[in-house]
């Protein structure tokens, strides 16, 4: 890894960080613009295709980890072990498009300069997959937390903890980029230039 290469989509995600840590408190507020925003283009339909499956996906690992859960559509049931259920309503706004937008611009600075179309592709498909794991894993926790801690732990969670674990995966993802798919030769063209 070279600087001048690392140096903008660190510089990017580092910024992103600090304001939205800055307007953690805010989120909610901001996160309705977006789904006002995200209606008003039509994405709403599209994405409530896609919150069944995740869904059960989510029952399967909390199974995983011991925890009895249950799917019907976008609602998911889990107990904790003295059998008390929590009821959750998945929807569209909560499978991770908003962080999907992040990886975009990520990728726009990320990728820049010179590189293969293969290498590009590669990169794009694991910052792809690892958002969708990375929101999959943020939707286990809150339904996790939910049936073991109770209902605002998990809305802190929810609201909170999922920014920062997003912020995480895109910092980790970048250094796995640099570190192993893209070719030393394009960061020596990269230094060059």
């Amino acid at each position: 890894m070279t600087q001048s290469r690392t140096t903008p989509v660190f510089a990017m995600l580092l910024a992103v960080t600090a304001v939205l840590l800055v307007v953690l408190p805010f989120v909610s507020t901001f996160d309705d613009l977006l789904t006002v925003v995200g209606m008003r283009l039509g994405i709403a339909a599209p994405l409530q295709w896609i919150v069944p499956a995740e869904v059960r996906v989510t029952v399967v690992l909390l199974g995983l980890f011991g925890l009895h859960a249950a799917a019907a559509g976008n609602q998911l049931v889990v107990w904790n072990s003295s059998g008390a259920a929590q009821t959750l309503f998945i929807s569209w706004n909560c499978v991770g498009w908003q962080s999907l937008i992040l990886l975009g611009l990520s990728l726009m600075v990320g990728l820049r300069g010179p590189m293969s179309l293969a290498t590009r592709v590669q990169v794009i498909a694991l910052g792809v997959l690892g958002t969708i794991l990375v929101n999959i894993a943020r939707i286990t926790v809150v339904c996790a937390l939910a049936a073991l801690a109770g209902y605002l732990p998990a809305v802190l969670f929810h609201d909170y903890g999922g920014t920062l674990l997003l912020v995480s995966w895109l910092f980790t993802f970048w250094v796995i980029a640099y570190r192993w798919l893209v070719p030393d030769h394009a960061l020596a063209l990269q230094s060059q230039v």
